[in-house]
Formats: C-alpha cells, sequence, structure tokens
C-alpha cells in the first residue's frame, strides 16, 4: 500500500510541473501584457507616461525575457510562497488567492458532499424500483439537470428570487454587512447568498452521478453472487447496501477526481454570475488583462485540487477494492 501511495504521490507531483509550465507557455503566446494594459488604460484617462517610464517597467519586471526565463522566476518564486505582484488587482498575488481560495473550496467540497450524498439513495432508489413511477419521474429530472447549463440555471434561480422572493442576490453580503465586523448576522447573511450558488453548482453533478448509480447498480444486482446471497435466505436490504452497493461504488469512486474538475469548472462560472470572490473569477479577470503571475498562480493551484482529487480517487478506490493496488 505504501509503495502504491508513493507512486500516485509521484504521478501527482509531475502532473502539477507539466501543467504549470503548460500553462505559462500557453499564457504567454498572447500578445501584449498586464502593464501594457495598465498603460493604455492611464493614457485614456489622460496621465502622462513617457516612454523611458514604459521601457523602466518593463525591465523592472522583464516582460522582453524569453518566456522560459519569466517561468524560472515565477516557479522559483513559488518555492518562497512568493507568487509576484498582480497589476490588474494591485496586490501580491499570494493575498489574492488565499482571500479567494477558501470560499472557491468551501464551494466544491460542498458540492461534493452534496451531490453524493443525494445521489446515493436516489440512485439506489431508482435502481431497485426501476420502470416505475417515481423512476420514470427521477430519470426525467436527470436528463434535465444534466442538459441544462449551469449559467442558464443561475440566471434562472437569480431571476425567480428577485422576482418571487424578494431575496437579494449577488456578492457575498448585504449592503449592510459589507463592511461591518463578523457577527452571528453576518455569517448568516452570508449563508444566505451562497445556498444559491451551492444548489447551482450541485445540480448538474448530482443528475450525473443519480444516473451512474442506477446504472452501475442496476448491472450489480443482476450477477451470480447477488443471486446466490438472495438464495441464502440473505434480507434485501442487507444484499442491497451491503452486497451490490459497495461494488456499484467503484466507478462513481474512479470518476471522483472528473467530478472535481467539473465542480471547479462550475464554480467559475457560477461565481461570475452571482459575482462572489472566488479564484474562478479572478482567473478570468486576469486572463483578460493578461495579468500573467495571477493566472498562472492560480491554474497551477487548480491543478493541484484536481490532481488531490485524482489521488484521493485512487486511495478510496484501492482501499474499497484491493486488486486496484496492485493494478499498476
Amino acid at each position: 500500500m505504501l509503495v502504491f501511495i508513493a507512486r500516485r504521490l509521484a504521478y501527482a507531483a509531475l502532473t502539477v510541473v507539466a501543467v504549470s509550465l503548460v500553462a505559462f507557455f500557453i499564457i504567454e503566446l498572447a500578445p501584449g501584457s498586464a502593464i501594457t494594459a495598465e498603460i493604455s488604460r492611464l493614457r485614456a484617462q489622460g496621465n502622462v507616461v513617457s516612454d523611458a517610464q514604459v521601457q523602466a517597467l518593463e525591465e523592472q519586471y522583464g516582460i522582453n525575457d524569453p518566456w522560459i526565463v519569466k517561468y524560472g522566476k515565477w516557479a522559483g518564486g513559488l518555492l518562497t510562497g512568493d507568487f509576484g505582484q498582480s497589476f490588474a488587482f494591485r496586490e501580491p498575488v499570494a493575498d489574492l488567492i488565499w482571500s479567494r481560495l477558501g470560499l472557491s473550496i468551501a464551494l466544491s467540497v460542498g458540492a461534493i458532499i452534496i451531490a453524493w450524498a443525494v445521489a446515493i439513495p436516489i440512485g439506489v432508489y431508482s435502481a431497485t424500483h426501476r420502470y416505475s413511477l417515481p423512476d420514470n419521474v427521477i430519470t426525467v429530472i436527470q436528463f434535465v439537470g444534466v442538459a441544462i447549463p449551469e449559467f442558464l440555471l443561475a440566471l434562472a434561480v437569480m431571476t425567480a428570487a428577485v422576482r418571487w422572493g424578494g431575496i437579494e442576490v449577488g456578492g457575498l453580503f448585504s449592503n449592510e454587512y459589507r463592511n461591518a465586523e463578523w457577527s452571528a448576522a453576518k455569517f448568516a447573511d452570508m449563508l444566505g447568498h451562497l445556498w444559491m450558488p451551492l444548489v447551482v453548482i450541485t445540480v448538474g453533478s448530482t443528475a450525473w452521478l443519480t444516473r451512474v448509480m442506477r446504472a452501475n447498480l442496476f448491472d450489480v444486482l443482476g450477477q451470480q453472487y447477488i443471486q446466490t446471497a438472495r438464495a441464502k435466505g440473505v434480507s434485501e436490504s442487507r444484499v442491497i447496501w451491503k452486497h451490490a452497493v459497495r461494488n456499484a461504488l467503484h466507478p462513481l469512486v474512479m470518476t471522483f477526481g472528473t467530478t472535481l474538475s467539473a465542480l471547479i469548472s462550475g464554480e467559475a462560472i457560477v461565481s461570475i454570475v452571482f459575482a462572489l470572490p472566488t479564484t474562478g473569477q479572478a482567473l478570468l479577470q486576469s486572463l483578460i488583462v493578461k495579468d500573467t503571475y495571477v493566472a498562472a498562480t492560480l491554474l497551477v493551484f487548480l491543478s493541484i485540487l484536481l490532481v488531490i482529487g485524482n489521488v484521493i480517487s485512487d486511495l478510496a478506490l484501492a482501499w474499497i477494492d484491493p486488486r486496484a493496488r496492485t493494478a499498476s
């Protein structure tokens, strides 16, 4: 087991390094830079920025250096916790990321917990009552949940909340709590703003996981060992939950990393619609103005989360099925 864990961690480290190289290279391919965009903005406002000042800034931040040299400086800073300076947000990249990463992780992890907690029992019920009226209703809801785009669902939820519920949406806090000290009322107000984006993020993954669970359990219930257990007089609930469900969970565990990546991408889209201060919103803004250090660092952090999800998936599968430890 220790060899299996060590191998998976080594693969994870190599994957993060490769992702950082590719991400930095792709970002640098785009023309211009954050400094160019900032200078253009200042000049559009009537400020005088001389060519000598522009050249000094370019030399100071190495704008004209080869991308591999820039990558080396940035990667060296990652090892010491110095992620560079953000031009778009006018603050250190480290401060920007740490102030937003917690909310992104909370939304993604919360969506995973809700999706699995809902998908497994509904999938089990649907598989054990297949082709019944409740199963058909669940199937229709699943197809709708998978098909509807997250941004469209977010807009629909926001419209319904404002028009029929009179609920204030957008942002992390209401106006009266935005600059207030932390209190129980402010925390409750934050939760009141987070449940809608959390529901939107969860809908698609819950519908998909329910379909997967139903199909897997449907196949497992037809296996010979399930029929043998029933023939021996084992109770139906024990047959389903102890024998069938455990084996039906294998594909769900294997796709945990994929589910996490979908949730993270969904979090980015939903956070833009709901104007939440998450890494997804910061990533989009930094890519638009080519704030390289912010964009590259965020992509690395998000790739680390995805790699962690895949490592957890591998370890959980090895725990559920010992055969997976020797598969690779």
